[in-house]
C-alpha cells in the first residue's frame, strides 16, 4: 500500500522476496525449516529445563547457558514463524511497523547473544584462571548483575537503532531480498540520507561491538596458556572441551554477523546473503544446544538422570 505525500509516494509496506517461489521446491524448504525450527525450541527447552532442574547444573556456567538457551529460542522465533507462512502466501507483504517490530526485537535478541557470549569468555576465564577464587567472583549476585546488564544493554542497542530507523522514509522500490527485515534492507530502500543511521552504527555499535569482541577473545589468550600448563591430560582435555564449545558457537556467529553487516550487499550478493541470513537465524540458534550438549559430559549426565527419574515413576 502506497501513500501520496507531495510529489513522492510514500511506501507503507514491503514486499519480501522469501527463499523460493518454485512450489517443489517450497514445499521441500517449508518441512526442513520447519524441522529445523522444532528442533531449536525442543533442543533449547530441553537445556533450560536440566540447567534449571537439575541440581549439579546450579553453577554460573550453566546458568549463562539457559539464558543463551532462551536467547536462541527467541530470536529464532522473531523470523522463522514469518518465514514458513511466507511459502503459502500469495503476497507477501509486510506493513513498516510489523518490520520495525521484526528489526527491533531480532537486533535486542541477537545483540544481547552477542555480550552474553562476551560474559560467558569472563566465565571461562575465572574458571580457568582463577579456579581457587572462582566461587568469590562469580557469586550468585554477581551472574545476575552480568545476566541483567546483557539485557539491558540489547534492550538499549537494540532501541537506539529502532528509533534511528524511524526518521527514514521510503517513497521507491519496497523489495526485500530476504525473508524477514533487518537494518541493511531499510538502508539500501530508504530515500532519505541514511548517513546518521550509518554514524550510529559504527560509533554506538563500534564501542559496544569492540567491547564485546575484547572481552570475548582477550581471555582466551591467558586461558590457553593456563591451559597448555596443566599438567594432567584429562584435566587439559575438560578444559579445552568446555572452551572450544563455546570459541565453536562465537565463530559461527561472529561470522555470520561480519558477512550480513559489514559487507555491502549487491544484486550478486542477495542470494548468498539469503543463504547467511538463514544461517544466522536458523542455523546458529540449533547448533548452539548440539554444540554444548553433544561435547558436555554434565549436561549428558544430567539427560540420564532426567530421564531415569522420568522412567522410574
Amino acid at each position: 500500500m502506497e501513500n501520496m505525500m507531495g510529489n513522492q509516494t510514500k511506501v507503507s509496506e514491503f514486499l519480501l522476496i522469501g527463499l523460493s517461489d518454485n512450489s517443489q521446491t517450497q514445499d521441500l524448504l517449508f518441512l526442513v525449516f520447519l524441522l529445523i525450527y522444532l528442533l531449536t525450541l525442543s533442543g533449547n527447552l530441553l537445556i533450560l529445563y536440566l540447567v534449571f532442574s537439575d541440581s549439579q547444573l546450579q553453577t554460573p556456567m550453566y546458568f549463562f547457558l539457559g539464558n543463551l538457551a532462551f536467547l536462541d529460542m527467541t530470536y529464532s522465533s522473531v523470523t522463522t514463524p514469518r518465514m514458513l507462512s511466507d511459502f503459502y502466501t500469495i503476497r507477501r507483504s509486510i506493513s513498516f511497523p510489523a518490520c520495525t517490530t521484526q528489526v527491533f526485537f531480532f537486533i535486542y535478541f541477537a545483540s544481547s547473544e552477542l555480550f552474553l557470549l562476551a560474559v560467558m569468555s569472563y566465565d571461562r576465564y575465572v574458571a580457568i584462571c582463577k579456579p581457587l577464587h572462582y566461587i568469590n567472583i562469580m557469586s550468585w549476585k554477581v551472574c545476575t548483575q552480568l545476566a541483567s546488564l546483557v539485557w539491558i544493554l540489547g534492550f538499549l542497542y537494540s532501541l537506539v537503532h529502532t528509533l534511528c530507523s524511524l526518521r527514514l522514509s521510503f517513497c521507491g522500490p519496497n523489495t526485500i531480498h530476504n525473508f524477514f527485515c533487518d537494518l541493511p534492507h531499510l538502508f539500501q530502500l530508504s530515500c532519505t540520507d541514511t548517513f546518521i543511521n550509518i554514524l550510529v552504527i559504527f560509533l554506538v555499535g563500534g564501542v559496544l561491538g569492540i567491547g564485546a569482541f575484547t572481552i570475548t577473545f582477550l581471555p582466551y589468550i591467558r586461558i590457553f596458556n593456563t591451559v597448555l600448563r596443566i599438567q594432567n591430560n584429562e584435566g587439559k582435555l575438560k578444559a579445552f572441551s568446555t572452551c572450544t564449545s563455546h570459541l565453536t558457537v562465537v565463530f559461527i556467529f561472529y561470522g555470520s554477523i561480519l558477512f550480513i553487516y559489514f559487507i555491502p550487499t549487491t544484486s550478486y550478493l542477495f542470494a548468498v546473503n539469503r543463504l547467511v541470513s538463514v544461517v544466522y537465524a536458523l542455523i546458529n540458534p540449533l547448533l548452539n544446544p548440539l554444540i554444548y550438549s553433544l561435547r558436555n559430559k554434565d549436561l549428558k549426565a544430567a539427560l540420564r538422570r532426567a530421564l531415569h527419574d522420568m522412567v522410574s515413576e
